[in-house]
């Protein structure tokens, strides 16, 4: 279920495949109508053809009235994003916001899921008062970061802006932050609020809750951001007339972020978060934002066709299963071990690859499980994608096999990583739940992106004998 909720994602931006519906007619300057849905049929030749004459008629010739460039013109999944969030066209930054918003599903929820789960299997909320402290104190405290990172992102979304060349509208500026930060932390609150639950459920039924909430928690998170993004900036776009609408939303939060702190300084260990747990969150982002931009560079370019369909696949599953892992080992030291002394079986700071998956250990052992899940779970949503997007992804044997692997390798260097960085953590008496989920789930995100995109190019290098062009490098011009 994971992936299948995070693919949605992609439907809102504007170089996403085409459809398999409607097949309108595309004229080209110089060449005849071309039938679209014949193009996207045949795209390893049409397209590839095509895309280089129409760039270059495209920046050479000044449109008619009324008319856009081709390099403008929507593709019909646009069209359709057009029709029902027309916010995410009119407002290009919104796009850049979109990565660094969904990530904080791994900066926050995932690792409000893992502390959580932490404080259950050690039995701090057993006590009626104690779980009312633990909850509302965490709960506040993931308002406070959302308020903070989502105006952080927002900021970030201008400056990128600006550094490509666009220009600073101050009303659209008003629209990006107040959504960005009312997003973040209606988000919060509804994840929050179900991780509780969930935790609270689980200890009382038995269940280990590192092994449901921080799953739920990752294959939620992207679901309801975006859904939440789109309905709240699509609310402030149209009334960005008001000239004090966007101005409330922004003091309104920045008045309510000292109760929350107040309120989260009821217990000592959301305190050390509150002063020293900011670094993994913003750096958790930035990490984020350079997946999503090897994505953007990818989604236009006729080679890498799929790929937003299988990306959010590839770093949803990668990322709930290291943070599942890192629960867990978090949660064995808890049990076990002291912060800042490691147990006698996990005294190497820095343990080899065989160590994490060959050795004896609990922890190993739960390693091999993760990992042995990757490929019959990949070839599960391969084969639903296959069904549902059977003319916009490529099924040759070649690129499932290339698919898989890049999946294994992914989730193996995540799975050492987590053995390796929850020790360091440790030994510095650092809480793995907060300062090692939020870098992983950001590596993971860039480094799915990043074997994915090699994982095309190798299967346009295998299929035709010709290394396809970088996403970075300039279209081809006419032949």
């Amino acid at each position: 279920m994971v992936p299948l909720l995070n693919c949605c994602q992609l439907e809102l931006g504007p170089h996403h495949l085409l459809f398999p519906g409607a097949a309108p007619q595309v004229t080209l300057p110089g060449h005849p109508p071309v039938d679209a849905g014949r193009a996207r049929l045949d795209g390893r030749t049409a397209l590839p053809t095509l895309w280089g004459p129409v760039q270059e008629e495209a920046q050479s010739t000044s449109p008619q009235e009324g008319q856009r460039p081709w390099r403008s013109q929507p593709l019909p999944s646009s069209r359709l994003a057009d029709a029902h969030w027309p916010v995410f066209t009119e407002m290009k930054d919104l796009l850049t916001l979109v990565p660094p918003l969904v990530g904080l599903k791994g900066n926050l929820e995932m690792t409000l899921a893992s502390r959580l789960s932490t404080a259950a299997n050690t039995g701090q909320i057993d006590d009626p008062r104690e779980q009312y402290r633990v909850v509302s104190s965490n709960l506040a405290l993931v308002q406070v970061q959302a308020a903070v990172v989502g105006l952080l992102a927002a900021v970030a979304a201008l400056l990128l802006g600006l550094a490509s060349g666009q220009g600073l509208d101050v009303v659209e500026a008003q629209v990006l932050c107040a959504s960005s930060v009312l997003t973040a932390s209606l988000a919060a609150c509804a994840l929050g609020t179900l991780m509780v639950c969930i935790v609270v459920g689980a200890r009382k039924l038995g269940v280990n809750p590192d092994n449901i909430a921080t799953p739920i928690a990752a294959s939620l998170g992207d679901l309801i951001t975006l859904s939440l993004l789109a309905v709240v900036s699509s609310f402030f776009y149209r009334h960005r007339d008001s000239q004090y609408l966007t101005p409330l939303v922004c003091v309104g939060f920045a008045a309510l972020t000292p109760a929350c702190v107040l309120i989260a300084k009821q217990n000592p260990p959301v305190v050390r978060i509150l002063k020293f747990g900011w670094f993994p969150i913003v750096l958790a982002m930035l990490v984020s934002s350079l997946g999503g931009l090897i994505l953007n560079k990818t989604l236009s370019q006729p080679q890498f066709r799929g790929m937003a369909v299988f990306a959010p696949i590839m770093c949803g599953v990668g990322g709930n299963l290291v943070a599942i892992q890192t629960s867990r080992i978090s949660t064995h030291l808890h049990l076990w071990g002291t912060p800042g002394v490691l147990p006698l079986w996990m005294k190497k700071c820095w343990p080899s690859p065989c160590s994490t998956f060959c050795s004896s250990e609990i922890n190993a052992t739960s390693a091999r499980v993760l990992l042995v899940l990757v490929v019959p779970g990949h070839l599960a949503f391969f084969s639903i994608v296959s069904l549902l997007e059977s003319q916009s992804v490529p099924s040759e044997r070649t690129f499932v096999l290339l698919y898989l692997l890049a999946g294994l390798v992914q989730v193996t260097v995540l799975l050492h990583l987590a053995d390796v960085a929850v020790r360091l953590a440790w030994r510095r008496a650092l809480d793995p739940d907060d300062h090692c989920i939020p870098y992983l789930t950001g590596l993971g995100d860039l480094l799915g992106t990043g074997l994915l995109a090699l994982c095309f190019l190798a299967h346009g290098l295998l299929r035709t004998g010709v290394w396809p062009s970088s996403p970075l490098d300039p279209a081809p011009g006419p032949s």
